[in-house]
């Protein structure tokens, strides 16, 4: 599972990192997303890439109100074909998660230690995600609720001491596959989630004030030692 996540590469890096056409959005950096807060998104648009906010918790279009997407921040890689709240969105809306790390705990309950886990680089990445977009009622001219979630697969052996799943990170060659609207079979599909699997991972330590959503600073993803915390 992935509960919590951070993106805080500038605007400037994303440009060179991903293909990126359009912006729509305000840029902003956040160092602890939490489920619910809006996250920087990359969705096909008239067959350009356009780099976008929704917020991560994905409530489909047939929801009675959008706390469903409290429950649905990850979606099983086993089970998004045939998951009614995913099928759709995965042959139709698919996107790219923009991510500089996620974060996981490790330990005994009420002394867990969090860790946050990156790519060997230290590059930005894309998990693979899924979006759809709601409106409270038809036809209402209020601004569809556009919203995403991240599809996980069982850990690589890099980080399973950690825990036992983890996020899609998609390499770069297969981002513009899975954006493909025209790719919409599910073996096609499983094939880009397969083969583009990234798994060169790398994870640390760091402070516990991950734990608490207030905190959104740049030390969130710094080093610590373990001594520190005994």
């Amino acid at each position: 599972m992935c509960g919590r996540f951070a993106q805080f590469s500038p605007l400037e890096i994303l440009r060179q990192k991903f293909k990126i056409d359009s912006v729509s959005c305000e840029f902003t950096t956040n160092y602890n997303v939490a489920p619910s807060n809006e996250v920087l998104v990359i969705v096909k648009q008239e067959n350009k890439n356009n780099l976008e906010k929704q917020h991560w918790g994905l409530v489909p279009r047939w929801a009675k109100d959008i706390s469903t997407g409290f429950r649905m921040i990850n979606a099983r890689i086993e089970t998004i074909a045939t998951k009614p709240a995913f099928r759709d969105a995965f042959k139709k809306h698919r996107c790219l998660i923009i991510a500089d790390g996620f974060y996981e705990w490790k330990g005994e309950k009420g002394a867990k230690q969090p860790y946050f886990i990156t790519i060997a680089s230290g590059e930005p990445f894309a998990f693979a995600g899924l979006w759809d977009k709601w409106n409270k009622n038809k036809g209402d001219k209020e601004p569809a609720y556009k919203s995403c979630t991240v599809i996980t697969t069982t850990a690589d052996r890099s980080i399973s001491e950690l825990h036992d799943r983890m996020p899609v990170i998609l390499s770069s060659k297969y981002h513009e596959l899975w954006l493909n609207p025209t790719i919409q079979s599910r073996k096609d599909l499983d094939a880009i989630l397969h083969d583009g699997l990234r798994s060169d991972m790398k994870y640390y330590p760091v402070s516990k004030q991950i734990n608490s959503v207030k905190n959104n600073n740049p030390s969130c993803v710094a080093p610590v030692y373990m001594e520190s915390f005994n």
